[in-house]
């Protein structure tokens, strides 16, 4: 039996009004302010809904980096939730939900649990377990059916394991652990796919999965490096609601600082990285539907 769904939570709120307005939530992976930042001014010259979104290397690097991303988010004047994505420990799962803001509700609106790295029944049983935990503190969850190939900066543990589709039979599995989110594996990989003509999403088995969920929890998309609109489209129309980004809004950013770092000053780099990030940010607001959504 699955758990009572988080209906108040702001980020299912969030997903759950991008699938009945058939648009995509950006969400943007943040290694430091630059990216916060920008990714919010995005958001807020867009008028579009925003999730933030941190790896766990986050709360090992500084806590004072996560509550900084997580007022930030909160001080926005459009909805931005703050998610933690492929929590794959789960001591590290139960610290994030533990967090708080200085208001006293939770630091984070959304955990993945991301047990794929075990076999398939074990993984069950501690997203399950981990599952009501988060929500007991109103915290919404993900979890990773199968396994997306290949890993990402902050997140490695899977880098080596073979990928393995998401079958739609798993889909009932999954959602019996009570999660809000849905991260399916379908020819989608973590990393570079090495050139756009290397992308090879099997959409045919996405709207098997979406026919399966049946709007009981919402689809995200990992693993979207070197995407273009079009794709991301054809992902929009078969379920998906948040779009999992990371080079994509990044790359003027690296190629930018790659440049110019010790060049110019401290302050016009911070600035002008992060006046890329926003405009990046805003380019797939609009490819994704989701401006003036907010």
């Amino acid at each position: 039996m699955a758990l009572q769904k988080l209906t108040n939570n702001p980020a299912v709120r969030m997903l759950n009004a991008a699938a009945k307005g058939k648009y995509g939530v950006l969400g943007v992976v943040s290694y430091n302010l630059e990216t916060i930042i920008g990714a919010i001014r995005a958001a807020e010259s867009k008028k579009a809904p925003l999730q933030i979104l941190l790896f766990p290397w986050a709360l090992h690097y500084s806590p004072s980096f996560v509550s900084a991303a997580a007022e930030a988010c909160a001080a926005a004047s459009v909805p931005v939730t703050l998610h933690m994505d492929h929590a794959q420990d789960p001591e590290v799962i139960k610290k994030a939900a533990a967090m708080k803001k200085h208001d006293g509700t939770p630091m984070f609106d959304s955990i993945m649990v991301d047990m794929s790295h075990y076999e398939k029944e074990e993984n069950l049983a501690k997203t399950t377990e981990l599952v009501k935990l988060c929500h007991s503190y109103g915290i919404a969850t993900e979890a990773e059916p199968g396994r997306i190939e290949g890993g990402e900066d902050g997140v490695q543990d899977t880098a080596e394991l073979e990928g393995m589709m998401t079958t739609a039979e798993e889909v009932d599995d999954f959602i019996a652990t009570g999660i809000d989110f849905l991260a399916p594996a379908f020819g989608n990989v973590h990393g570079d796919y090495h050139g756009v003509e290397n992308i090879h999403l099997d959409y045919d088995r996405l709207e098997a999965i979406q026919q399966k969920v049946d709007n009981r929890v919402q689809i995200v998309l990992h693993g979207t490096n070197e995407f273009i609109p079009s794709i991301l489209n054809k992902c929009i129309e078969r379920g998906v609601t948040r779009v999992n980004v990371n080079k994509m809004v990044l790359s003027d950013y690296f190629a930018y600082t790659a440049e110019k770092t010790g060049e110019v000053p401290l302050t016009e780099l911070l600035e002008t990285s992060t006046d890329l990030i926003q405009k990046q940010c805003e380019g797939w607001i609009d490819a994704m539907g989701c401006a003036g959504k907010a």
